[in-house]
Parts: structure tokens; C-alpha cells; sequence
């Protein structure tokens, strides 16, 4: 029994028990109510379990689920016969450094706030799984990213619960003596020093930097506290301790990367730290940069020129002037790089402009965002077209275990194969589909909506009861009417991610009466569930939210339109599986990517998009639908009247017609058709497995 219980514990400190449906089914089977109260932390619940408790399970069924579960989990871990050793053998030796400001692994593990996170961390699951050498190196917030909760208004609000290491599957890195491995950082004229973390995550390690140790200075301490927090010297120190902190790391722990792959501009200091390092060995350097562009790979998700991080040359004089001193690079050559202009070095230092002058290849993140990419960044090569501007692009996928639900994946299993063989090509795909009855997929497509609503009941019985009395669903009428009207045999419409503007979350209601006679259509209803955060400081996306909680309470929509608080990894599991329809609104081209509707399309969801990001790669007219054809109006008026016209138009002759027009079994045939085709054309394209094989291929591997 006591090897049982090692070999449970031992679960919980790798996170690979997050994309094996059993593992997950161990933990919440101990107590389904511990397992909800904290937040799907397996470290938490055993803290709550004793080990006579444990002992007393593992000698029944349970015991014999542990030992499955290990057993492939040891199996996974020694597999030799990897994707990665067959196609990439010198990157099973050698190792990819990869940098992110946040990776988005599980809701446990709060050190994320949005889509460049969830991508991070899908692709470190995913070179797990391929079997590629993977460090990933980011910053350990002691507060995470804040906890989301509406006043009485719909405003949202903000608490930051802080997260204890000693309850988190990430242990303390050591030295060869016992020792804590602590790395040191000039900023401004201190030594600002980092305590480093490990998580493990399958075969990938992640390593975190965190300087809430007592040999810093209090206002060093805060600087790992949140997600993108604090002012502008908040952030350069943060980006300071990634890059540069993070590649002191790796050369403490005698890491030596084939590659640093920068995802985003935030990391890019990391190639300071890498000319120094050269300089050190005596080249030129004309030399140094060269060696260090031959290392550096870089990936830029930021569509417009204002989302790109940049610093004031004062700002950068202030933070580097000692650590230039120490490793021989001139201020007005570090002003160089992060110049887009290189006539005048007195103006913002660009980490996007750093990154790509010391990186041997950058990329886009979806076809259409690559073109907009090299339109943007043309400037910095004048002698080159913009087709010539060297950013190519790889489009972003998702993670399909991680994403597909345990009632999903034993669908796919009873078929005779895993989420992950739906996703290896468009033929496979076929022959499984072919094989499904349009009754078995339509019952999946019910019960998942079924599950989604109850999970909504309890999270709205949740919100009912939380703490914050003025939370909006405190409205106990609301809760009630959102309780007893939501129905799985309604079409069901789902919207959530980060409440930018750009992102329109308000769209739908652009047309109030139009939307009321859609929703209430005596035989063909609708219904919408929202939820996401917004920036702490973006009060125009908090008053996207307040529209939208308002336009759930008038009469009309009351019971029919519903925000969910405190969107997480975890909301949006259940919900890109349950909805229907996934809905995206933003104008063109300000998606770089976006990749919710890919996870949805695993459950037999459909999306219905605009134009922009990956759906215009993936879209062909029967795997899904579209708001308008790609038009774009300088006008922003304009555009948002031509687009909501198009969404409404739409979902009147398209959408709703399709899903309700039933045959004689009640199974809407078209509709089916729509999913068949989703399925087959989009899971085997848009997932990381072959993401992170493109990025091999086109990136990592020396040409």
C-alpha cells in the first residue's frame, strides 16, 4: 500500500496527470469536493487526505487505477521511440530553451493571464509528448493573475489570492551540495537576486524565476508579484529577470540550448546576456552577434505596432547602465538594436526590434498575421519588399489531450483510438468519422450540452454564494431564471477569452430588437454563455462586460444570456466543450491567431468567425461559418454595422436553420455534416503536435 501511495504523490509532482484522463478521474475520485474547492490541485487534496485514508482506498479498485496510472506515466517518461528520435535526434541531446512571461499549464498553476500563456503551454505539453529536450524558463507570481468577481453593476473587480510554492507541484532547484541555486541580475545600479523553481511537465522542464527572497531590497521582492503588474519599471525588471535572469539559469545549471526560442518580445534581453557571453570569450562584436543570432529563434503574436513593449532611452540608461559596465557593450549600441530607427537612437528601445535583430529566424503566428507582421516590420528592412521581410509564419494549434474532455476522449477510445490519432491527419480523421453514426455524434454533441448546464447551475450556485455579496448573480432572480431556462435542447452559443476591445465581445447586441426576436424565436431559441477577464487597467474592456451583464438582466434575455465570473483554464475546458457554437468577433486583422474554436472543434463544436486569425487558413464553407467574407472599413462604426448585420444575417438563414431542421430521428443531418467536416479538416491541422513538428523542421533543426 505504501508504494501505491509514493507512486500517487509522485503523480501529483508532474504534470502530465493533467492531459491523462484517469490520472485526473484518480485525484477527483478521492473527494469530488475537495478536488472543486481547490481548484483541481492534487497537491492541496492529499494535503487533506491522511495517509491511513489513503491506505484504506488502495486496497480496493482504487489501487489498481494508481498502478495503471503510474505505470504509464513511468512508461511515457522512458518511451526511446519518440517522434523527436526519429526525426530529430541532435534535439534529444541538445536542448530548446524556450522563454514566455507566462505559460498556461492548468488553472492550478496560476501563472498565466490569456492566449499567449495557454499557447506556451501547450507547446511545451506538446515537445513533451513528441519526445524533443524542452526547458521552458518564465517568473514564479507569487499572486498569479487576479480572481475575477462583478459588483453589483457588472464591473469587474479584482482580488489576488496568493499562491503558496509549498502547495504547488514545483520544487526548489538545488545545487550539487543542497544548496538553493539563486541566480543574480543588475538592474539599475543593484544586484537584484532570484530564488529558481522547477516544474516538471511530462518529459519538459519548466523552470521559474522568483525574487520574493529576504537577500533582496522590498521593492525587488514585488517584482515577480503579478502577471504583467505594476507600471512600466515593473515590467522592464520582470523582462530583465526573464531574459537575462533566465539565461544565467541555464548556464548555472551547465544548460547549454541549441536554440533560445523567444515567445514574444518580453524574454529578449536573453540575447544580452548571450553577447556578453560570447564577448567573454574574446570575439569581436560583429562576431558575437552572429553566434548569437545563429541561436535565436523569435515569435511575435502582437498584430499592431502599440501592443510591442518599449522603454524610454532615460529608462534604459537608468536599468542598464551597470550591467552594460560589466560585460563591454557600449549604451548606444544596445540602442541600436532596440531602435527602429537607426538614424535616430534617442528615441524608444523596441524589445520586438531587439529580438529581431538577434534572432536567425522570427514567424507569425497565423498566415494572415505573418503578412501583417512584415507589413509592420518593413521599415527596419528598406532594402527588401515586404513579401522579402524575413517573418514567415507557423500557425498556432492546441494541445488536443490537454483540451479534450474525459466524456470526449472515451467517445474517441470506444472508437478504437485516442484524441491524439483523430489529430494525425484528415484520412485517419475520415475513416474514424466513417464509422460514427449521426446518432452516436449527436448524442455526444447532447450529453456534452448537458454537462456544460449543469456545470453552469452549480457554478452560478457558486457565484450565488460567494463572499462578495454584491456580485452581480447575487441577484437571486437572475440565478434562478438562468438556472430553470438553460436547456441542452437549445442551440447554444459560447463566447470566451481575454475582454480586449478589439475582441468586440458586445457585438451580438448591436441590434437589440434583432437579437431579442433570435433568441426568443418561439420554435428556434438561442442562447448565450460569455465569460473572460478583462485587463486590470482597461476600463473600456470592464465596460464591455457591465454592457453585457446589463443586457442579460433586461426581461428579454433574462435566463437566455448568461456571464460567467472568473473565466480560467478550467471554465473554458467545460465550455469549449458543451456550446454548440463558438463565436469570435474581432476585427480584422487584430487576431494574430486565436485558438479556443480549435479545442471546440474536439468536441464537435463549430465555429463562427470572422475572418482573421487561423480561421481563414482552416475555414471552407462546410466546416463551419463566417461573418462576412474578410471586409474590412477604415470607419470603426462602419465596420462594427457591416460585421453585426453579417452575424445576425447569418445566424437567421444559416446557423439556426441548419441546427433545427431535423430528420425523422430528430437528427439534424446537415448539422452533422458540418461536424463530420470540422472534425476531419481542422483537429488534424491546428494542434500542437504538428505545430511544434513545424517549428522543428523550419526553426530548431540547423538548415
Amino acid at each position: 500500500m505504501q508504494k501505491k501511495i509514493i507512486a500517487l504523490k509522485e503523480l501529483t509532482r508532474n504534470l502530465w496527470w493533467s492531459w491523462d484522463t484517469e490520472a485526473k478521474q484518480i485525484f477527483e475520485e478521492l473527494s469530488p469536493l475537495l478536488w472543486q474547492r481547490n481548484n483541481h490541485n492534487p497537491v492541496q487534496l492529499l494535503e487533506h487526505i491522511s495517509d491511513d485514508e489513503l491506505v484504506a482506498r488502495c486496497q480496493c479498485e482504487y489501487g489498481e487505477k494508481i498502478d495503471r496510472a503510474y505505470n504509464r506515466f513511468t512508461t511515457y517518461l522512458n518511451d526511446k521511440k519518440t517522434w523527436a528520435a526519429e526525426h530529430a535526434p541532435e534535439l534529444v541531446k541538445n536542448t530548446i530553451a524556450y522563454f514566455s512571461a507566462e505559460f498556461g499549464i492548468h488553472e492550478s498553476v496560476r501563472i498565466y493571464s490569456g492566449g499567449l500563456g495557454v499557447l506556451a503551454g501547450d507547446h511545451l505539453k506538446s515537445a513533451s509528448d513528441l519526445g524533443l529536450n524542452f526547458t521552458g524558463i518564465t517568473l514564479f507570481y507569487k499572486e498569479g493573475y487576479f480572481r475575477q468577481y462583478l459588483n453589483h453593476d457588472g464591473w469587474q473587480m479584482e482580488e489576488y489570492p496568493l499562491q503558496n510554492p509549498q502547495s504547488l507541484p514545483i520544487e526548489k532547484v538545488t545545487d550539487s551540495n543542497g544548496k538553493d541555486v539563486i541566480v543574480t541580475v543588475n538592474i539599475a545600479q543593484s544586484e537584484v537576486h532570484a530564488q529558481a523553481w522547477l516544474l516538471k511537465v511530462g518529459r519538459a522542464k519548466l523552470y521559474l524565476l522568483d525574487t520574493n527572497i529576504a537577500a533582496n531590497e522590498p521593492h525587488y521582492r514585488d517584482i515577480c508579484c503579478r502577471v504583467y503588474g505594476g507600471d512600466q519599471n515593473t515590467r522592464i525588471n520582470q523582462e530583465i529577470l526573464l531574459g537575462i535572469g533566465g539565461t544565467k539559469l541555464l548556464a548555472q545549471l551547465g544548460i547549454q540550448p541549441a536554440v533560445y526560442h523567444m515567445n514574444e518580445g518580453h524574454s529578449a534581453f536573453l540575447t544580452l546576456e548571450l553577447l556578453s557571453m560570447e564577448l567573454a570569450k574574446g570575439h569581436s562584436q560583429k562576431e558575437a552577434m552572429e553566434n548569437v543570432r545563429a541561436r535565436c529563434v523569435f515569435t511575435t503574436h502582437t498584430p499592431v505596432p502599440a501592443g510591442h513593449d518599449r522603454f524610454s532611452r532615460e529608462m534604459m540608461h537608468y536599468t542598464f547602465d551597470k550591467y552594460l559596465s560589466t560585460i563591454g557593450i557600449e549604451f548606444n549600441d544596445l540602442m541600436k538594436l532596440g531602435s527602429e530607427d537607426q538614424e535616430n537612437i534617442f528615441g524608444l528601445f523596441t524589445m520586438t526590434v531587439l529580438a529581431l535583430n538577434l534572432s536567425r529566424s522570427a514567424n507569425g503566428v497565423s498566415k494572415l498575421h505573418g503578412e501583417v507582421s512584415r507589413a509592420m516590420w518593413q521599415h527596419l528592412y528598406p532594402e527588401k519588399t515586404v513579401d522579402e521581410v524575413p517573418i514567415g509564419h507557423i500557425t498556432n494549434g492546441v494541445h488536443a489531450s490537454s483540451w479534450t474532455c474525459g466524456y470526449t476522449g472515451r467517445f474517441w477510445q470506444k472508437q478504437g483510438i485516442t484524441v491524439d490519432d483523430l489529430c494525425l491527419s484528415r484520412e485517419t480523421a475520415e475513416a474514424v468519422l466513417a464509422k460514427v453514426s449521426d446518432q452516436e455524434l449527436w448524442s455526444l454533441r447532447y450529453s456534452l450540452k448537458r454537462r456544460l448546464i449543469d456545470y453552469i447551475d452549480r457554478y452560478l450556485g457558486n457565484q450565488l454564494f460567494h463572499q462578495h455579496i454584491n456580485s452581480y448573480y447575487s441577484d437571486y432572480n437572475t440565478l434562478v431564471a438562468a438556472k430553470n431556462t438553460f436547456s441542452p435542447d437549445v442551440l447554444t452559443i459560447g463566447f470566451a477569452r481575454r475582454f480586449a476591445t478589439y475582441k468586440r465581445a458586445p457585438l451580438i447586441f448591436r441590434d437589440l430588437a434583432r437579437l431579442d426576436r433570435i433568441i426568443n424565436n418561439p420554435i428556434m431559441p438561442m442562447q448565450i454563455v460569455f465569460a473572460g477577464k478583462a485587463h486590470p487597467h482597461d476600463d473600456a474592456g470592464k465596460d464591455y462586460i457591465r454592457q453585457i451583464v446589463h443586457h442579460s438582466r433586461r426581461p428579454e434575455f433574462s435566463g437566455k444570456i448568461i456571464f460567467l465570473e472568473n473565466y480560467n483554464l478550467g471554465v473554458a475546458k467545460r465550455m469549449v466543450s458543451g456550446v454548440d457554437v463558438w463565436l469570435n468577433t474581432p476585427v480584422r486583422p487584430m487576431e494574430a491567431s486565436g485558438t479556443s474554436g480549435e479545442k471546440t472543434v474536439l468536441h464537435g463544436g463549430l465555429n463562427f468567425s470572422v475572418l482573421d486569425g487561423w480561421w481563414p487558413e482552416a475555414y471552407n464553407g462546410d466546416n463551419g461559418f463566417s461573418i462576412s467574407n474578410g471586409e474590412s472599413f477604415e470607419n470603426h462604426e462602419e465596420q462594427d454595422s457591416f460585421d453585426a448585420e453579417k452575424m445576425y444575417t447569418t445566424l437567421e438563414r444559416q446557423i439556426i436553420p441548419s441546427y433545427y431542421e431535423r430528420n425523422e430521428q430528430n437528427i439534424p443531418e446537415s448539422w452533422i455534416k458540418k461536424i463530420r467536416n470540422a472534425i476531419a479538416t481542422i483537429a488534424p491541422e491546428y494542434n500542437t503536435h504538428r505545430m511544434v513538428k513545424e517549428y522543428t523542421n523550419k526553426y530548431y533543426l540547423k538548415k
